[in-house]
């Protein structure tokens, strides 16, 4: 079998074993709906220009995008990865022509189709719940795609490093809850320690938050980066640090267990 028909098979399996889950279809589409509502539709603007959600809804559509680009991967790739060493099926998977790198590149696709679809309803929702005006970059579909690599790279090392399933899960909102609110999504640089700018680029979701920002919600004026179009230039730097990531991820999947 060619290495196509083989991510094809796991991709297609991958895909069978997510919408047979129930409960995770439900939540994956669920949560970042519940946060929509509630910052979005509820909360809303403060009148009076100081704390959260001073900025016009269209600001903060990166950050509703982030709930899955973000999660989503950690929390599936963590676990799965888990839940194949506690079941020593990377044994069984060092006996087949399947390597590690086309195995997290089939479960990054299953993740890419739907976190593609959560994305879709997101943004449907945020214009109809928050009267957003959003810009319809076709760079969006990149922004996605590469943040999914990015972070299913991440999750995978998450699933390998941690000792059950439970404590992948753990790690993952661990590290996804303060990057999802310390990287510039919903709370900007200015509302933050002059100290902590450093800390704020170190993360990936940074660069997705400021180029989704940039392509949806051009009012925002971001800048550009070394005299490169903001959209283009974060966009750049997030496929580098996807490559390294996914990298990463799959020289940590375990051959054996």
């Amino acid at each position: 079998m060619s290495r196509l028909g083989r991510v094809g098979a796991e991709t297609n399996a991958g895909w069978r074993s997510f919408i047979r889950r129930r409960t995770a279809v439900f939540f994956t589409f669920f949560f970042p709906v519940i946060l929509i509502v509630i910052f979005g539709a509820l909360v809303r603007t403060d009148p009076t220009g100081e704390g959260l959600f001073t900025e016009p809804p269209a600001y903060y559509v990166p950050g509703y995008l982030a709930v899955v680009v973000l999660f989503t991967p950690l929390s599936r790739m963590g676990s799965e990865v888990a839940r194949h060493r506690e079941g020593n099926r990377f044994e069984k998977l060092a006996t087949t022509p399947l390597t590690r790198a086309e195995w997290l590149l089939a479960q990054t696709v299953v993740n890419a189709a739907i976190i593609g679809l959560a994305s879709l309803l997101i943004l449907a929702l945020v214009v109809l719940l928050t009267g957003a005006e959003i810009a319809f970059s076709p760079l969006l579909v990149p922004y996605v795609l590469v943040g999914v690599v990015c972070f299913c790279g991440i999750g995978a090392m998450l699933g390998s490093y941690t000792d059950s399933q439970d404590g992948a899960v753990t790690a993952s909102n661990a590290i996804g809850l303060p990057l999802l609110f310390l990287s510039e999504t919903f709370i900007s640089l200015e509302q933050l320690p002059g100290w902590f700018e450093p800390l704020v680029n170190l993360s990936p979701l940074t660069y997705f938050a400021r180029g989704v920002r940039a392509a949806t919600f051009p009012e925002a004026d971001a800048a550009a980066v070394a005299g490169v179009d903001a959209t283009l230039a974060n966009l750049a730097i997030l496929a580098v640090l996807a490559v390294v990531t996914f990298a990463l991820g799959a020289r940590s999947i375990p051959r054996t267990d």
